[in-house]
């Protein structure tokens, strides 16, 4: 028997032999629960015709993936059964492979399912066989329904290797877990791991730390299991204490300190780092190293001489004057001053630039994001010193009347 010629995506268009095998999934994703359904598939029709097809659900949570890519990955995970895993957009229920089984001239039809799906599909199978109705008609001398040997792989519990443990290792960025469902012989895991993510609305993921369980994902926790914010060696503030540290160690929903304390992730704030010279000793704020206001960039070199000149003017006591010289780059660049820059311009009558509360508020949001709405602003004398609900200042603003 010559064997059958697939057009595209399209199923297979005559038959000579009247018995056939299939089994209905959706398959999303497909794991390697689904592949020893296949197989089952194929010991069952024993050399004769099987089919696999492939349900048209789709939605963000339960069926993030689209029909096509559903046919398309399952052919590349399954290289060896690829001919006959059908595309055909006409068959959306069991009852329309039905149909097109016996238009085909199947006389004689076994579907496999899930141990536990057994009886449903047995019932609803013979219901209408030799009745016609608003999805078509068919008449098979024979319908059996053969039990896979385990549970459906497509159940929405979490038990073994299914495919709803598969979306929720999507959704939590735990590519490891994620990766034990696809067989080993398939090689884009990070692909299809990222496209489920992008199905269900969420940011896909390009650097892959060891898995955090957080559950549900808010966008800080989302930002966090991919590695953006809280990373080991990173300054930060807990707004709740004051405390300013380096992140020690990386936990659920919360990271230590070089002492063991723990301290949320809701609760902390970022000291950003310029990426130019994060490699030198010390913190290396990235707001010191912005060419201007609007963050414009500095060159390296000039980064570097800044970088100095601070350390060197830490070293000096606050009565020193040379200790307030302008850094290298600070030409042009409209920065926050200190009381003692500020009392040499009014000195010297250089005119300064004043921002209002509203304007303040506005760069605050830029500076920390979310967490700017905690902080307190609290007037002091020549201005207003930014502060964490616990008191400690973080910064002070000079020119805020």
């Amino acid at each position: 028997m010559n064997r059958p010629e697939l057009n595209s995506f399209k199923t297979w268009t005559e038959q000579k032999d009247k018995s056939v095998v299939f089994t209905f999934g959706r398959f999303n994703p497909p794991t390697i629960g689904h592949e020893k359904l296949i197989r089952k598939v194929i010991s069952q029709a024993k050399g004769n015709n099987y089919r696999i097809y492939v349900s048209q659900s789709s939605d963000p949570q339960r069926n993030p993936l689209e029909y096509k890519e559903k046919v398309q990955l399952m052919r590349k995970m399954f290289p060896k059964f690829g001919r006959n895993i059908i595309f055909n957009k006409k068959i959306i229920n069991v009852f329309n492979i039905l149909v097109d089984l016996y238009d085909q001239g199947f006389r004689e039809v076994t579907m496999v399912v899930g141990s536990d799906r057994v009886p449903e599909f047995k019932k609803l199978m013979g219901q209408y066989n030799g009745k016609k109705a608003r999805h078509g008609f068919y008449d098979f001398k024979v319908i059996n329904t053969v039990s896979a040997g385990d549970r459906d792989p497509d159940a929405d519990d979490v038990s073994g290797m299914s495919a709803s443990k598969m979306r929720a290792a999507a959704k939590a960025g735990d590519l490891d877990s994620f990766s034990k469902g696809l067989p080993k012989s398939f090689g884009d895991k990070v692909g299809v791991f990222n496209l489920i993510r992008k199905r269900m609305g969420l940011k896909e993921m390009v650097n892959f730390r060891k898995h955090i369980d957080l559950g549900s994902q808010s966008e800080l926790r989302e930002k966090y299991i991919s590695g953006e914010i809280f990373n080991s060696g990173d300054l930060v503030v807990c707004i709740r204490t004051g405390t300013k540290f380096y992140i020690s160690e990386r936990k659920s929903s919360y990271v230590t300190d070089e002492h063991n304390t723990k301290y949320w992730i809701k609760d902390l704030i970022e000291v950003r780092q310029d990426p130019d010279i994060k490699d030198k000793k010390g913190t290396q704020p990235a707001k010191y190293f912005a060419k201007g206001a609007k963050g414009k960039e500095m060159s390296k070199s000039t980064k570097s001489k800044r970088d100095a000149h601070f350390k060197k003017g830490a070293a000096k006591s606050d009565d020193d004057p040379s200790a307030y010289k302008p850094a290298p780059g600070d030409a042009g660049a409209k920065t926050k001053p200190s009381k003692h820059t500020k009392k040499f311009k009014q000195m010297f009558g250089e005119k300064v630039k004043y921002m209002n509360m509203a304007q303040l508020k506005k760069e605050l949001k830029k500076e920390y994001g979310s967490k700017a709405s905690s902080l307190k602003i609290v007037k002091v004398k020549g201005g207003v010193s930014i502060q964490t609900p616990g008191g400690q200042e973080l910064e002070r603003y000079n020119n805020v009347p």
